[in-house]
Protein backbone atom coordinates (compact mmCIF):
# COMPACT_ATOMS: atom_id res chain seq x y z
CA UNK A 1 0.00 0.00 0.00
CA UNK A 2 2.81 2.24 0.99
CA UNK A 3 5.01 3.50 -2.14
CA UNK A 4 8.97 4.27 -1.42
CA UNK A 5 10.78 5.98 -4.00
CA UNK A 6 14.68 5.30 -3.45
CA UNK A 7 16.70 7.90 -5.49
CA UNK A 8 20.20 7.33 -5.28
CA UNK A 9 23.03 8.86 -6.88
CA UNK A 10 25.86 6.42 -5.20
CA UNK A 11 25.97 3.24 -7.50
CA UNK A 12 24.37 -0.04 -5.48
CA UNK A 13 24.62 -3.79 -6.09
CA UNK A 14 21.50 -5.55 -7.05
CA UNK A 15 22.30 -7.73 -3.53
CA UNK A 16 22.33 -3.85 -1.59
CA UNK A 17 19.19 -3.00 -3.31
CA UNK A 18 17.58 -6.48 -2.39
CA UNK A 19 18.58 -6.04 1.05
CA UNK A 20 17.33 -2.54 1.38
CA UNK A 21 14.08 -2.89 -0.03
CA UNK A 22 13.70 -5.97 2.79
CA UNK A 23 14.87 -4.01 5.22
CA UNK A 24 11.96 -0.85 4.45
CA UNK A 25 9.61 -3.91 3.81
CA UNK A 26 10.13 -5.11 6.80
CA UNK A 27 10.31 -1.66 9.17
CA UNK A 28 6.78 -0.50 7.72
CA UNK A 29 5.01 -3.60 8.35
CA UNK A 30 6.08 -4.07 11.61
CA UNK A 31 5.50 -0.51 12.43
CA UNK A 32 2.13 -1.55 11.04
CA UNK A 33 -0.52 -3.82 10.35
CA UNK A 34 0.52 -3.71 6.39
CA UNK A 35 1.35 -7.28 5.49
CA UNK A 36 4.60 -7.20 3.37
CA UNK A 37 3.31 -8.14 -0.25
CA UNK A 38 1.50 -4.39 -0.15
CA UNK A 39 4.82 -2.82 0.19
CA UNK A 40 5.74 -1.53 -2.52
CA UNK A 41 9.98 0.14 -3.39
CA UNK A 42 11.26 1.26 -6.54
CA UNK A 43 14.90 2.41 -6.89
CA UNK A 44 15.78 5.20 -9.11
CA UNK A 45 19.58 4.55 -10.14
CA UNK A 46 20.93 8.34 -10.72
CA UNK A 47 24.62 7.10 -10.26
CA UNK A 48 25.59 7.64 -13.83
CA UNK A 49 24.31 10.74 -14.58
CA UNK A 50 23.34 12.32 -11.65
CA UNK A 51 22.18 15.96 -13.13
CA UNK A 52 19.80 14.14 -15.09
CA UNK A 53 17.11 14.88 -12.61
CA UNK A 54 17.99 18.23 -11.21
CA UNK A 55 17.42 18.58 -7.41
CA UNK A 56 18.36 21.67 -5.51
CA UNK A 57 18.99 22.40 -1.88
CA UNK A 58 18.73 26.37 -0.43
CA UNK A 59 18.62 27.14 -4.06
CA UNK A 60 21.81 25.10 -5.31
CA UNK A 61 22.58 21.95 -7.37
CA UNK A 62 22.62 19.25 -5.05
CA UNK A 63 22.46 15.52 -6.32
CA UNK A 64 21.50 13.70 -3.40
CA UNK A 65 20.29 9.85 -2.21
CA UNK A 66 16.69 10.46 -1.19
CA UNK A 67 14.24 9.07 -0.48
CA UNK A 68 10.18 10.02 -0.84
CA UNK A 69 7.36 7.57 0.37
CA UNK A 70 3.57 7.71 -0.42
CA UNK A 71 1.51 6.50 2.70
CA UNK A 72 -1.16 6.25 4.31
CA UNK A 73 -2.48 8.73 6.91
CA UNK A 74 -4.80 8.26 10.13
CA UNK A 75 -5.52 9.02 13.66
CA UNK A 76 -3.83 5.54 14.24
CA UNK A 77 -0.33 6.96 12.93
CA UNK A 78 1.26 9.31 14.92
CA UNK A 79 3.94 12.29 14.69
CA UNK A 80 6.42 9.37 16.58
CA UNK A 81 5.18 6.59 14.36
CA UNK A 82 6.65 8.26 11.18
CA UNK A 83 9.92 9.86 12.73
CA UNK A 84 10.47 6.35 14.27
CA UNK A 85 9.67 4.99 10.74
CA UNK A 86 12.35 7.55 9.21
CA UNK A 87 14.76 7.13 11.91
CA UNK A 88 14.63 2.95 11.39
CA UNK A 89 15.21 3.72 7.56
CA UNK A 90 18.09 5.82 7.66
CA UNK A 91 19.62 3.33 9.59
CA UNK A 92 18.62 0.85 7.45
CA UNK A 93 20.44 2.64 5.03
CA UNK A 94 23.95 3.26 6.09
CA UNK A 95 23.78 -0.85 7.19
CA UNK A 96 23.24 -1.29 3.89
CA UNK A 97 25.48 1.29 2.02
CA UNK A 98 27.95 2.93 4.43
CA UNK A 99 28.69 -0.07 6.42
CA UNK A 100 27.11 0.63 10.22
CA UNK A 101 24.16 1.90 12.23
CA UNK A 102 25.58 5.20 12.28
CA UNK A 103 27.44 5.64 8.97
CA UNK A 104 30.77 5.57 10.60
CA UNK A 105 31.93 2.48 8.62
CA UNK A 106 33.72 1.90 5.60
CA UNK A 107 31.07 2.15 2.52
CA UNK A 108 29.87 -0.66 0.93
CA UNK A 109 28.99 0.80 -2.42
CA UNK A 110 31.14 -0.43 -5.69
CA UNK A 111 33.70 2.33 -7.24
CA UNK A 112 36.83 1.62 -9.36
CA UNK A 113 40.35 2.90 -8.08
CA UNK A 114 41.08 6.45 -8.85
CA UNK A 115 37.55 7.54 -9.30
CA UNK A 116 36.13 10.60 -6.66
CA UNK A 117 34.15 8.59 -4.15
CA UNK A 118 30.45 8.95 -4.84
CA UNK A 119 28.43 10.57 -1.95
CA UNK A 120 26.67 7.49 0.08
CA UNK A 121 24.93 9.98 2.75
CA UNK A 122 21.18 9.45 2.46
CA UNK A 123 20.20 13.12 2.86
CA UNK A 124 16.63 13.46 3.14
CA UNK A 125 13.90 11.02 4.46
CA UNK A 126 10.18 12.50 3.00
CA UNK A 127 6.94 11.07 4.24
CA UNK A 128 4.14 11.99 2.44
CA UNK A 129 0.23 11.48 3.41
CA UNK A 130 -0.67 11.37 -0.42
CA UNK A 131 -2.61 7.97 -0.85
CA UNK A 132 -6.29 8.74 -1.01
CA UNK A 133 -7.03 5.60 -2.76
CA UNK A 134 -6.65 2.89 -4.81
CA UNK A 135 -6.33 -1.37 -6.33
CA UNK A 136 -3.23 -3.61 -5.44
CA UNK A 137 -3.39 -6.94 -6.66
CA UNK A 138 -7.32 -6.52 -7.59
CA UNK A 139 -8.47 -5.42 -3.65
CA UNK A 140 -9.28 -1.80 -2.69
CA UNK A 141 -6.66 -0.34 -0.43
CA UNK A 142 -7.76 0.57 3.31
CA UNK A 143 -7.90 3.60 4.73
CA UNK A 144 -5.23 3.71 7.28
CA UNK A 145 -6.44 1.95 10.70
CA UNK A 146 -8.52 -0.02 9.04
CA UNK A 147 -6.35 -3.22 7.66
CA UNK A 148 -7.40 -5.58 10.57
CA UNK A 149 -11.06 -4.95 8.91
CA UNK A 150 -10.08 -5.07 5.38
CA UNK A 151 -7.94 -8.27 6.07
CA UNK A 152 -11.05 -10.40 7.54
CA UNK A 153 -13.55 -8.94 4.91
CA UNK A 154 -10.91 -10.13 1.89
CA UNK A 155 -9.68 -13.10 3.73
CA UNK A 156 -11.24 -15.33 1.82
CA UNK A 157 -10.24 -13.70 -1.38
CA UNK A 158 -6.81 -14.06 -0.17
CA UNK A 159 -7.07 -17.63 0.34
CA UNK A 160 -8.74 -18.40 -2.41
CA UNK A 161 -5.72 -16.78 -4.44
CA UNK A 162 -3.34 -18.87 -2.63
CA UNK A 163 -5.31 -22.19 -3.17
CA UNK A 164 -4.98 -21.16 -6.93
CA UNK A 165 -1.18 -21.51 -6.53
CA UNK A 166 -0.55 -17.62 -6.18
CA UNK A 167 2.89 -17.74 -4.69
CA UNK A 168 2.59 -14.43 -3.63
CA UNK A 169 -0.86 -14.76 -1.70
CA UNK A 170 0.72 -18.01 -0.47
CA UNK A 171 3.05 -15.79 1.44
CA UNK A 172 0.23 -13.34 2.39
CA UNK A 173 -2.01 -15.97 4.44
CA UNK A 174 1.13 -17.89 5.86
CA UNK A 175 2.43 -14.22 7.17
CA UNK A 176 -1.13 -13.29 8.38
CA UNK A 177 -1.46 -16.25 10.09
CA UNK A 178 2.55 -16.10 11.75
CA UNK A 179 1.83 -12.83 12.83
CA UNK A 180 -1.77 -13.04 13.82
CA UNK A 181 -2.56 -9.99 11.86
CA UNK A 182 -6.68 -10.54 12.55
CA UNK A 183 -8.62 -10.40 15.11
CA UNK A 184 -10.23 -13.63 16.60
CA UNK A 185 -14.50 -11.93 16.76
CA UNK A 186 -15.96 -14.67 16.71
CA UNK A 187 -13.87 -17.35 18.93
CA UNK A 188 -12.17 -19.14 16.59
CA UNK A 189 -8.37 -18.72 16.04
CA UNK A 190 -6.91 -17.49 12.79
CA UNK A 191 -5.47 -21.26 11.88
CA UNK A 192 -9.08 -22.32 12.89
CA UNK A 193 -10.39 -20.09 10.21
CA UNK A 194 -8.02 -20.76 7.65
CA UNK A 195 -8.27 -24.66 7.92
CA UNK A 196 -12.14 -23.98 7.77
CA UNK A 197 -11.85 -22.28 4.09
CA UNK A 198 -9.02 -24.53 2.70
CA UNK A 199 -11.85 -27.33 3.31
CA UNK A 200 -9.77 -28.84 6.45
CA UNK A 201 -11.56 -27.64 9.99
CA UNK A 202 -14.42 -29.52 11.61
CA UNK A 203 -16.91 -26.99 9.72
CA UNK A 204 -15.57 -27.11 6.31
Amino acid sequence: MPLYEVHHICPLSINQQDEFAEAITTIHSNKFTTPKLFVNIVFHDESSNPDATPYYVGGKRRPINRICASVRTGPSRTQKDWDSLSAEILGAWNRTVRGGPDGAGAPLHPFKRGQDRPDVELRVVFVTGSILGGIEAGFRIPAAGEDVTWLQKNWEGFVKKAQAGDEDFKELVREVEERGLMRPGDGKTEQQRLEELLGWGDSA
